[in-house]
């Protein structure tokens, strides 16, 4: 049995066998016609450019997401078929094949590149030259881009254990895990390093961050209580990343809440009902959100109140939007781009990439972003 719930593929089917279920984090529209009509594209009036910066290629995602790794002007990125390159303001620098299938986005600090298998193997690479310098496992999957900081590599597998390998050796430092729902997301998103912590989404709504030098957690918090009454209608995961600015930690779940938090001890600063799988950003006046029906909405960063709600892309399986100054950019499953205005959500710009979907969220590339769509085109787009 499959049901369509946009922009979510679910799967219950291993419900009836009494197995552990996931509900897919796949965009609809990159495999079958769409359920629900998306919205079209009316003509906009511009009052600002998305200008290409430049265009790469390194090869087709396939049935996973792919999320490129930016330090400073260099760009880190991976394709299902092993292909693993780095771009420097554009210029292929190197570009190598990791001998297996890759599953997930790439993490990098500069000094090493990581990338995880299907099979649950970590490959790290050297960033200057792309030469291999060690491998680890995991207990199942990676669907999400590894993260390297505070001289660790830090890796989600597919039963949302975290596991934490020194940077120099691949030696497995510590394992963070916890009790999951019988029903939870098939998702792609990561950790998100935080200074001395990791912070990390969970099955069930919860936020937690974990202490970098023994894998323990510092605290967790409650984004969003699964409610209902089946167990599809109590999925309430958080799969997207949470963002910190300054004393503060966001994050949105699944049929859940979208709230933030202070970044030290936990105690949530507000809460609003919203549901998003896509993800929001924040800057320091507003949170941006696209919701699970393909509106973006700002909100207040000090009470969450609403500020604007931009509601002509609905059904259109909306990325993360990105705040870009003036501006908060968000991408569709076709490989648009939109430029929304910061201060009431009306469209100033559109760019179009190579048609396919943006599944991954969009990363700031010096004061624009780039994109890597399902095709395997990697976009640097700056608003002016």
């Amino acid at each position: 049995m499959k049901i369509m719930r946009l922009p979510l593929l679910v799967v219950v089917s291993a419900l009836m066998l009494g197995a552990c279920s996931t509900v897919e984090k796949l965009n609809p529209f990159s495999s079958s016609a769409p359920k629900i009509k998306p919205a079209e594209l009316a003509t906009i009036q511009p009052t600002a450019e998305l200008k290409s910066l430049w265009q790469a290629n390194v090869g087709r995602a396939g049935e996973f997401t792919f999320s490129p790794a930016v330090v400073d002007r260099s760009v880190y990125a991976a394709a299902r078929d092993g292909t693993l390159a780095r771009f420097d303001d554009g210029r292929q620098v190197w570009r190598i094949a990791a001998g297996q299938t890759v599953s997930g986005g790439v993490g990098s600090d500069g000094k090493l590149v990581a990338v995880g298998t299907p099979k649950g193997e970590v490959l790290a690479f050297d960033a200057a030259s792309g030469r291999e310098i060690w491998k680890a496992r995991v207990s199942s999957e990676v669907l999400a881009a590894p993260a390297v900081a505070e001289g660790l590599v830090i890796v989600r597998s597919g039963d949302s254990r975290i596991f934490g390998f020194d940077a120099a050796d691949g030696k497995r430092r510590w394992v963070y895990q916890r009790s999951t729902p019988t029903l939870s997301l098939r998702s792609n998103v990561g950790v998100v390093p935080a200074g001395k912590v990791t912070l990390a989404g969970f099955p069930g709504g919860k936020l937690v961050a974990i202490a970098n030098n023994n894998g323990a957690a510092v605290w967790e918090v409650t984004v969003a209580l699964p409610r209902g009454a089946t167990e599809l209608e109590r999925v309430a995961d958080v799969t997207s990343s949470p963002v910190v600015i300054g004393s503060s930690v966001c994050a949105a779940a699944f049929q859940g809440r979208v709230a933030c938090f202070d970044a030290n001890s936990g105690n949530t600063l507000w809460s609003r009902d919203m549901s998003s799988s896509a993800g929001l950003d924040v800057d320091n006046r507003y949170v941006y959100i696209a919701d699970d029906k393909g509106a973006v909405h700002a909100l207040d960063r000090s009470s969450g109140a609403s500020i604007w709600k931009q509601d002509k892309l609905s059904n259109r399986g909306l990325s993360r939007p990105l705040a870009l100054g003036g501006h908060v950019a968000v991408a569709d499953y076709q490989g648009v781009v939109h430029l929304l205005r910061r201060e009431d959500g009306a469209f100033a710009a559109r760019a179009n990439t190579d048609g396919s979907a943006v599944r991954s969220e969009p990363v700031r590339f010096g004061a624009g972003l780039l994109l890597q769509t399902a095709n395997g085109g990697l976009h640097a787009l700056e608003a002016r």
